[in-house]
């Protein structure tokens, strides 16, 4: 395989409304069937007119910049100062939502298309049937990696060609099956046309020739293929946000214990785990005599009646206030040891006349 990859100049300013198909067309007379075109997702979004109206500087260019950053969120993945790393509505992950003040007017932002796929799909088509011309394109932009430093330009939009090129099932020199290779060929060819396009050259669309061959019919499953389903997103919180999760998931733990009654073991493991960490003088205590147990079952207000046991847990005393909020942060860390135990429980208040400071229904 030899690949070239071609700068398409002369393309200028873009603005709401503009043909981009036509622009392309024009500027590169040169294009040919199996041409990958890859088209910097700004000039998209310009001539779609996904652009705001912001102050020029000062906090009010500050709050709406926040304003129009919340609204393109679909969930806030880590923040460190002023940077946010979000997951935007499409599903990608990237810094303030690629949202971009770069080469356009001081008083404007620039959105990322509303749906990049259905973008290179409407350019793939006003190409080929305006101008016969049977090209694949990628809308890209630009985005860092976890664990790397540096920015790299990725697909956003694909039509034209598969996203993927999947490996698996294929043997390798050595006689190996592969079974996990799928190289996001889009992204590939996305970062190969940054390389000539720049980002102070004012060339928008470079053309990797080569790669594909001529006549492509298909529009595969676009760009979406690239975004990782969240059940298998390992990292899907920063650090900090993901302990920040954890203690919030801890003090919210289901009110309700299981249906069947609580290994003894499991509880057991859960209170020993504990015992290490908490603050000195806390205690927490396993009651599984029978006859006490239900004693204090009746003593319990708001006993849940599909509770099958009990544990008590002890503040140091004499108690402060300080003692208290260290009481109740070891009291969430039973909690959330229990429930990695697969022990659900309901915090509530201690029997009457008991000496226990909290009482957990599991």
């Amino acid at each position: 395989m030899r690949l070239e990859i071609l700068p398409v100049p002369g393309i200028g300013d873009v603005t709401e409304g503009d043909d981009l198909a036509a622009l392309i067309a024009t500027a590169a007379p040169w294009l040919r069937d199996g041409d990958v075109l890859v088209v910097t997702s700004k000039i998209v979004s310009k001539a779609e007119g996904r652009l705001v109206d912001v102050p020029a500087d000062g906090p009010e260019r500050l709050a709406a910049r926040d304003e129009v950053l919340t609204a393109e969120t679909a969930r806030v993945v880590a923040t460190r100062g002023s940077t946010r790393i979000v997951q935007t509505h499409h599903g990608f992950v990237m810094a303030s939502a690629g949202i971009d003040a770069s080469n356009v007017d001081k008083t404007r932002l620039v959105l990322l298309p509303r749906d990049p796929d259905a973008s290179a799909r409407a350019l793939r088509a006003a190409l080929r049937e305006r101008f016969e011309l049977d090209v694949a394109v990628i809308i890209s932009d630009t985005m860092g990696r976890p664990w790397r430093n540096g920015l790299t330009d990725v697909a956003l939009g694909v039509a034209g060609m598969s996203a993927i090129r999947d490996h698996r099932g294929e043997i390798d020199p050595y006689g190996n099956e592969l079974e996990l290779t799928q190289m996001a060929v889009v992204d590939e060819l996305a970062a190969a046309g940054e390389l000539i396009k720049g980002k102070r050259d004012q060339v928008p669309v470079a053309v990797v020739r080569g790669y594909l061959p001529a006549a492509r019919v298909d529009d595969g499953l676009g760009a979406a293929a690239l975004i990782r389903d969240a059940s298998m997103d390992l990292f899907s919180l920063g650090t900090a946000e993901a302990k920040v999760a954890g203690l919030r998931a801890a003090a919210t733990l289901a009110e309700r214990p299981g249906d069947g009654p609580a290994d003894p073991a499991a509880v057991g493991r859960a209170v020993a785990a504990v015992a290490e960490v908490v603050a000195p003088g806390t205690a927490f205590t396993h009651v599984t005599d029978d006859e006490v147990r239900a004693a204090l079952v009746a003593a319990v207000p708001g006993w849940p009646e599909h509770a099958t046991g009990l544990v008590l847990g002890a503040a140091p005393t004499p108690v402060d206030r300080a003692d208290l909020v260290r009481f109740g942060a070891d009291v969430q860390r039973l909690r959330a040891a229990l429930a990695a135990e697969g022990v659900g429980s309901a915090l509530l208040p201690p029997p009457a006349g008991s000496t226990a400071s909290a009482a957990l229904a599991i």
